[in-house]
């Protein structure tokens, strides 16, 4: 089929790679880079070698949006939560357009409960689905061809057809697909990432309760991940979760729940033990310095919200950096991908310093902090920890590291529900 990507999200350069790729056509509008003459690039590797093989193979287009062909068969839209007014605009544009209607319209954007139901206001001619975006940044490909199953919002059965027709060379097999009603698609996304949420904080609030009654969460979450009832995944105790899309996800949940005239208490807790749990480094650091960080230099490594993704949207590094500038601390931060945007929304200051290379953050530091797991951190040279801080001290908020040989090497070392 002849299909056209909208939208500069991870969702779109995925989706618009691997069309091409499994043999459509695709012709990709970057709106709204396009106004700024930008180009998409993403932190993923992976998805940026098959978006630039798949244009030299001319399988996918990138093009204005006004030399989008009027007889592709579908318009895929994948728009941040707070690019609404962009997909409308699309949407106006394509019914000045001299097209011959239906045509299949594919919400993929984040726009919450009856956010499709809105945008088929301004396309009323043609057949909607809802495609939930479910693409793990780190893990953008695999995330979507590697599936068991796909919930996918259809209410006509030419919208099914079409779609299932589409989606056919990723998930061949009829067991992939979860059809139902649009609305329910969206509440079902809407929900899981509430449960995921709900897994990690679960885990974050038994770890505090853990550290105070001397028993390792590590030992925990080995034994309810072996569970086959549970699983291990999400149950990684931290500094809490962040990203735009998901977090969006659980505020739109508790919003969408409240305005029904019922509260959702769990979600709250949930919300607010996430918002908790990312200052947990910044009170261990306040505890052990005896509430006086004056003058401390703290090194910080990780500011994007997880590794391989350069975004900082409702990371952790916020809470931390607004409670240690609080106190009179300097910060020396590193982060693989995220300086730039760091530098963007705060600026010169002399209380932040923004390194190069992860063991010049550390120098003459009076604590590192681990707040993203990326891989370059998961291997330490304590010897030159040793010669460069001004103190030994390494407050792991992945738990990525072995306490006990940390400890041996000579320096102090808390985790989160460690002991």
């Amino acid at each position: 089929m002849r299909i056209a990507i909208y939208g500069t999200t991870l969702n779109a350069g995925v989706m618009a790679g691997l069309f091409a790729e499994y043999g459509h056509q695709a012709y990709w509008c970057q709106y709204p880079v396009e106004e700024y003459g930008c180009s998409v690039e993403y932190q993923d590797k992976t998805v940026n070698d098959l978006i630039q093989k798949q244009i030299n193979y001319k399988n996918l287009i990138v093009s204005e949006c006004e030399d989008i062909p009027n007889d592709v068969d579908a318009y895929f839209l994948a728009f941040n939560s707070h690019e609404y007014e962009f997909a409308v605009q699309v949407l106006k544009n394509l019914q000045e357009q001299p097209i011959i209607h239906p045509k299949l319209m594919i919400n993929g954007s984040s726009f919450g409960l009856e956010g499709t139901k809105k945008l088929q206001d301004f396309a009323t001619k043609d057949n909607w689905c809802y495609l939930p975006d479910m693409v793990q940044e780190g893990n953008a490909l695999n995330s979507i061809t590697k599936v068991q199953h796909i919930v996918v919002g259809v209410e006509t059965t030419v919208a099914k057809t079409k779609i299932k027709e589409i989606l056919r060379p990723f998930y061949s097999s009829n067991h992939h697909y979860l059809f139902m009603p649009i609305q329910d698609a969206e509440f079902t996304k809407l929900s899981i990432s509430g449960m995921l949420a709900t897994r990690i904080s679960y885990m974050n609030d038994l770890a505090q309760v853990a550290e105070k009654m001397g028993v390792d969460i590590a030992n925990v979450r080995l034994g309810l991940g072996a569970d086959s009832r549970i699983g291990s995944s999400y149950l990684a105790p931290g500094v809490g979760f962040g990203g735009e899309n998901f977090s969006h996800d659980i505020i739109t949940l508790t919003k969408t729940i409240a305005e029904t005239g019922t509260r959702s208490e769990l979600l709250e807790q949930v919300w607010n033990i996430n918002e908790q749990q990312k200052e947990v480094l910044f009170r261990k650091l306040w505890n052990y310095y005896q509430c006086n960080l004056k003058g401390k230099v703290i090194a910080i490594w990780g500011a994007s919200f997880k590794e391989n993704t350069a975004r900082i949207n409702f990371s952790p590094i916020h809470e931390m950096l607004t409670a240690l500038w609080a106190q009179g601390a300097t910060v020396q931060l590193h982060d693989p991908q995220a300086l730039p945007l760091i530098a963007k929304k705060y600026g010169r200051r002399d209380d932040l310093i923004l390194c190069e290379h992860r063991y010049e953050a550390v120098e003459n530091a009076d604590a590192l902090c681990l707040l993203t797991a990326w891989k370059e951190y998961l291997s330490l040279d304590y010897t030159r920890l040793h010669q460069l801080m001004s103190h030994p001290l390494i407050l792991d908020g992945r738990n990525v590291y072995d306490a006990n040989y940390v400890k041996a090497q000579g320096f102090a070392y808390e985790g989160v529900g460690r002991i």
